[in-house]
Parts: structure tokens; C-alpha cells; sequence
């Protein structure tokens, strides 16, 4: 980490601050609003097809796969409260919870789970990871709150890649889709100074999707296609083989053949031979002759085809396959080359078969799960609910989460210990026993449990062993003031819009 002084923050004026608790509203309109100074604000993606891309490769093994972003987020050792205290820098305000958080209950011994609060999956260097996160009052439905380190890499100064956040989260199901993140909001303090005292973040997200199943296209089609798709080979007989030939006026991926025994390599158009094919390197590929050619081994540009996979597929390919990242979707390529042969056992004859993946809109991400409410300023001593998806082992092995269902800590904050490695001089904790996976989640105050609501107060910044017993026993989080207020204030104001499903 940087070890640049932590600079002082002013107060936000009093444009930014509230007055009443529930009185405050959002601005009218993001084109008009400024970006006040402590936002550092930043592209998810790129782009509606990058977007489509990032969802598509989220297929339910890779979020299984996907590991609880440890990064930055855990300590353990004997540690004493902070001196330095959090306080209010300004009147308290909110902004109310919208719909319900899930299907309303009735009275219940039982704490009822939000489903507007789920997981945030993310990749840092190529590999798959996520934090916990919730759905957040905005103008236009789109907004999580989140961890800061859970979006922005410190150490690499660079947000994280392929963002996406599934609300309900449970077992590897997205039961209300997926929402790719396309914007993300920061306090300035977090990303420049990796100030720990501001590590929250506010993602806009587009409208959900839903991967509906799969649907076989031509290769045109597939082609020109910039989801996720695939494509296999079909056996088929030598009349159907042939039937195509001669409608197509030579071999297609509609027809095509495959020598499946020994053979000698002929002169190209020797009399009782025949043309087969072979996959290539794309370095082959580039150096064989032109396709015109009448020559051995030239090259066989109808057959080429490219496939986006998932990440696990992608590494374990080993085949000649060019492998490449476009717009943040793992491909492979295919290229063959055509020569002539005698064959002594039969040609087998196949078509391909191409695969796209398909989605419908899931609509907006509040529309479906409804978004907690927004409050800062508030007592340092409230009582919190806070939600997340704990997975790690306690720090002497006992494993007691899975990281695939919801949990829940319930207390009352105090002075969170001093953290110098993350410069946390004023966050707050609750006594919880929470592990790391849990990053991110909300802490919540006035909870209804009929509604599943409550007013986002802060969000789960580290897990702590706060007595060197190797059992984690605190979670913190950042104060929300009214920087905190002004950073969620610009964010709650941004479109985003929805991913075309076609």
C-alpha cells in the first residue's frame, strides 16, 4: 500500500446535506449535476456489447469457481479502539427505502433475509472472485453499495474487470438476474490515498438479464454475434455429405470431411483422392497459400470459426485453437488447411453446428428487488443490522460458512480498533463473527423485518481478530458523512439504461 499522509476532509457545504431524515431527495437530473471534488467516478464497461459480453460469461460454474476476495479486507492481533472518533460533519439526513426488500412477511421470530442484498462478482489478473453487496435507492433503480476495495485495486490503481452483481444470490442461481456494472463511484481519499476511512463504493448497473438457453443459428449469424456462443461437430452420412456439396459448390461448415485413418499425401487434384481438412496454429494458418491455390496445404477460410467460452475453458484449452480476450470475452479461433490424400479406411463426414447463448431483459435492478434506503450522519452508537455472505475459515481452521447462502450480525457500533495498515483511524464496529466474503455488505439501521428494509449506514469494510485468538469477532465499517453523502448523491443520479437480448 501507498504510505502517503492521510490528507484532512472538510465538511461538503450545505448543498450537499440534508436536513431532515426523510426528507431529502435526489437531484433532478445527472446531466445537471456536477461531480462534486471527492468523487473519483470510472467505466465498468465499455460499452452495451461489452456488457452483454461480461454477463454471458458468467455461467453458473464460473460463480461457483469464483473465490471470496480476500485482498485487503482481514487482521488479526491484539488491538485496542481507536482515539481518533468518528463523528457528524453536518445535519443528519435520508433518503427512504424503495419497494420491498423481498416478499413481505409477517411477524417473525425469525430475522427475514433482504433479497436486494446479494453477491458482487468481479475479476482482478484473469481470475474470478466476489464480495457481498446491496441494491440502493437511486433515481433510476441502478445503484449497489459495496466495499471500495471491491471495485478498485490499490495496488494496480485500476478497477476491477467484468463487474456484476446478482441480487438473492444462492447455491450459483441468479433468481432476479444479472447486472453488469457500467459505472463506478469512489470516494477520492480511497483511490488515491487507500484510505480505509472511505471504503465504500456506488456501482450503476444496467438492467438485469436473464440467460434464457441456447439457440443454433448459421454461421453468419453466429459470426456477427458478440455473445457467448459455441460450436460442435455432428456426424452426418455421405448422401447428406454430398447432398450439400453439391448445393453449396464445394465443402461448407454445413458439410464437410474428416479422414479418420491412415493416409498418403497426394499431388493436390491427383485422380482418386481426395481434399480433407486440418485444425492449424493461426502462425500456420497466416504462412499457408492462399485458398485459391491448388496446392497442398492452402488455406480453408469457410471452416474458420470462433467460440467464446468461459474462463475455465479457456485456460484448459490445449489445442491449436488461437486463444484471445475480446472486450473482456475469452474466444478461441479455429483455422484449418485443406490437402489431398488417398485414404485406407473411410472419410467421415460432418457438419457444425453453432451455438449462440440467449437473454432476455430482466428489467431495472430496483423494479425487481427493490433498494434499501441511504442515511448518514447518524449516532456512532446505533444498532445495526448487517448482511453479507461469510466464507473463510476462522484463522484456526474452523470452517463454519459455505459462502453460498446469506447471513446476518446484529449489534450495537462502537470505536472500531486503529488499523495503520489501512489507515482506518475513524471507521466503527459491531461485535460479529462474520469472515472474510462478507466484505461489502450492508449495515443497516431501523431493519423492518416485515419489509426487509432498512437505511444503508455503512458497509462491511474488514473482518477482525481483535484478540489474537485466531477467531475473527468484529466487523467494521467506514462513517457515513456527508462526503459519504455526496459521493452516493452524484452516483444515485447516473443512467445507465439497458443491454440489447438480440
Amino acid at each position: 500500500m501507498n504510505t502517503r499522509a492521510k490528507r484532512l476532509i472538510l465538511p461538503l457545504g450545505g448543498a450537499l446535506i440534508a436536513t431532515g431524515m426523510i426528507g431529502a431527495t435526489l437531484a433532478p437530473s445527472a446531466s445537471a449535476q456536477t461531480k462534486p471534488a471527492p468523487v473519483k467516478s470510472g467505466k465498468l464497461a465499455n460499452s452495451g456489447t461489452d456488457a452483454k459480453a461480461i454477463a454471458g460469461s458468467w455461467t453458473p460454474s464460473k460463480l461457483k469457481a469464483a473465490k471470496s476476495y480476500l485482498e485487503d479486507s482481514s487482521l488479526s492481533g491484539k488491538m485496542k479502539a481507536s482515539t481518533r472518533k468518528a463523528s457528524a460533519d453536518g445535519k443528519a439526513g435520508a433518503i427512504a427505502p424503495q419497494g420491498a426488500g423481498g416478499k413481505t412477511a409477517g411477524k417473525s421470530k425469525n430475522v427475514n433475509l433482504p433479497t436486494n442484498v446479494g453477491k458482487v462478482f468481479f475479476q482482478v489478473d484473469g481470475k474470478p472472485y466476489w464480495c457481498s453487496g446491496t441494491s440502493i435507492q437511486s433515481k433510476y433503480h441502478n445503484l449497489v453499495a459495496t466495499a471500495g476495495h471491491c471495485v478498485y485495486d490499490t495496488d494496480k490503481n485500476k478497477y476491477v474487470d467484468n463487474f456484476v452483481f446478482i441480487p438473492g444470490y444462492y447455491q450459483g442461481k441468479a433468481p432476479w438476474g444479472v447486472y453488469v456494472g457500467a459505472k463506478v463511484n469512489l470516494h477520492t481519499d480511497f483511490s488515491v490515498y487507500e484510505d480505509y476511512d472511505y471504503d465504500y463504493a456506488f456501482v450503476n448497473v444496467y438492467n438485469g438479464v436473464k440467460q434464457t438457453g441456447e439457440k443454433i443459428v448459421d454461421k453468419t449469424t453466429y459470426d456477427a454475434y458478440k455473445g457467448p456462443k459455441w460450436a460442435n461437430d455432428v456426424e452426418i452420412t455421405k448422401d447428406e455429405y454430398q447432398k450439400k456439396y453439391d448445393e453449396k459448390g464445394g465443402e461448407t461448415a454445413d458439410a464437410w470431411s474428416k479422414s479418420t485413418g491412415s493416409e498418403v499425401v497426394l499431388p493436390w487434384g491427383t485422380k482418386g483422392g481426395k481434399k480433407v481438412l486440418k485444425e492449424v496454429t493461426k502462425d500456420e494458418y497466416d504462412k499457408a497459400p492462399a485458398a485459391n491455390a491448388k496446392v497442398n496445404y492452402a488455406k480453408a477460410p469457410r471452416k474458420t470459426s470462433t467460440e467464446i467460452v468461459d474462463e475455465v475453458t479457456y485456460n484448459n484449452y490445449k489445442g491449436p485453437g488461437y486463444k484471445k480476450i475480446v472486450d473482456s470475452a475469452y474466444t478461441i479461433t479455429h483455422y484449418f488447411v485443406k490437402y489431398w490424400v488417398k485414404q485406407t479406411t473411410n472419410v467421415k463426414y460432418y457438419k457444425t453446428v453453432f451455438h449462440i447463448r440467449t437473454f432476455q431483459d430482466a428489467g431495472r435492478l430496483g423494479d425487481n428487488v427493490g433498494g434499501q434506503g441511504f442515511s448518514w450522519n447518524r449516532s456512532t452508537k446505533s444498532k445495526f443490522f448487517s448482511f453479507g455472505y461469510p466464507t473463510s475459515a476462522h484463522l484456526d481452521g474452523d470452517k463454519v460458512y459455505t459462502g453460498e447462502t446469506m447471513k446476518w450480525c446484529y449489534g450495537q457500533a462502537g470505536p472500531a480498533p486503529a488499523v495503520a495498515k489501512y489507515k482506518a483511524e475513524e471507521q466503527l464496529a459491531i461485535k460479529c463473527a462474520f469472515t472474510p466474503g462478507a466484505t461489502g455488505g450492508p449495515w443497516l439501521i431501523q431493519y423492518s423485518n416485515a419489509k426487509r428494509t432498512g437505511y444503508v449506514n455503512g458497509v462491511v469494510s474488514l473482518t477482525l481478530d481483535t484478540d489474537g485468538n485466531k477467531r475473527y469477532d468484529r466487523i467494521t465499517t467506514p462513517y457515513f458523512n456527508s462526503d459519504t453523502y455526496g459521493v452516493y448523491k452524484y452516483a444515485a443520479n447516473l443512467w445507465t439504461g439497458k443491454l440489447t437480448t438480440s
